[in-house]
């Protein structure tokens, strides 16, 4: 028997991280889909481009990908995402993320709401819902998505604590680093300290049955359906974290969605999000075989 490709929709800003000499192409939807696809995932991005040579290029990127472009709306008025990066001596990534852009300007349509209903899970991040227009839409779309990842990314002051309330509220799964969960806890009225009990907390307040959080060089706990899986983490030569965490997630998901295995799927996405790091930019090509060596390396096997 032939298993079923898995499908996905990403939802909400593509965009350009302009570095001090460079810029990438980034935003955390386009991250995970991206390595979604690595991973034989059948994706397809909603989003917005400008009409200009920056929205031509993403698109021309996700061609390239064969990621489908079909739900990439192209807008005449506002311009392609651009997110000014800064990294400080660790690495570690400030943004100042220009608005309007075209992604914040998302309209709905019919195709793009069957292309949710038939995908296996929805992904969406918080900036998606800074502006009221795509923030419409894809409370639209959450009514029909089979399985919806909420991928928090607090940059100030691009949210509110409502706004994280209801999309949460929507989720059946919710991905935070430990500062996001911790901050959302505690203006959620948390007096607990540790870690598993504020993750408990957003679980039981959001009644969302799962809930992942990273912890940067230090690796990550999931709390999947009543029981925690924590991974250590792996030790790199950091260059910078754009992108880590984004294809932590991707592959954190896609192995939970094919092996229904909490642990090995959190060994797994700690491997792909630590390699990310010791490359430049959030999207660095990794091969099967570099993640099953680097977890060789450092466990002795692949379980």
């Amino acid at each position: 028997m032939i298993a079923k490709k898995l499908k996905a929709a990403c939802f909400g800003e593509i965009l350009f991280d302009v570095f001090l000499k460079n810029k990438k192409i980034g935003g955390a939807p386009l991250n995970v889909a991206s390595r979604l696809k690595s991973f034989g995932v059948d994706v397809s991005m909603i989003s917005a481009v400008g009409n200009d040579e920056n929205g031509k290029e993403l698109i021309a990127y996700f061609q390239k990908l064969e990621i489908k472009t079909n739900s990439i709306q192209v807008k005449e008025n506002y311009p392609t995402g651009i997110v000014n990066v800064q990294l400080n001596e660790k690495g570690n990534a400030s943004y100042d993320i220009t608005y309007p852009s075209a992604w914040d300007k998302i309209r709905l349509s019919i195709d793009d709401s069957n292309l949710v209903r038939n995908a296996d899970f929805f992904i969406f991040g918080s900036l998606a819902c800074r502006d009221e227009s795509t923030k419409k839409t894809l409370l639209q779309l959450l009514k029909v998505a089979n399985y919806k990842i909420f991928d928090i990314n607090l940059r100030k002051p691009h949210y509110t604590e409502n706004m994280l309330i209801e999309c949460m509220s929507e989720a059946d799964f919710i991905k935070f680093n430990d500062e996001e969960l911790y901050e959302v806890s505690h203006n959620l009225g948390s007096e607990f300290n540790s870690l598993e009990q504020n993750i408990e907390f957003i679980a039981e307040k959001t009644n969302t049955k799962s809930i992942c959080v990273t912890l940067g060089s230090h690796g990550a706990v999931l709390f999947y359906e009543g029981s925690f899986h924590h991974n250590c983490g792996y030790y790199v030569d950091v260059v910078d974290t754009v992108g880590s965490g984004d294809s932590f997630l991707a592959a954190l998901i896609y192995k939970l969605f094919t092996e229904r295995n909490p642990q090995k799927a959190i060994n797994f996405a700690c491997a792909v999000g630590a390699i990310v790091a010791k490359n430049e930019g959030a999207n660095p090509i990794i091969l099967d075989e570099e993640i099953s060596k680097f977890m060789i390396n450092d466990y002795g096997n692949v379980e």
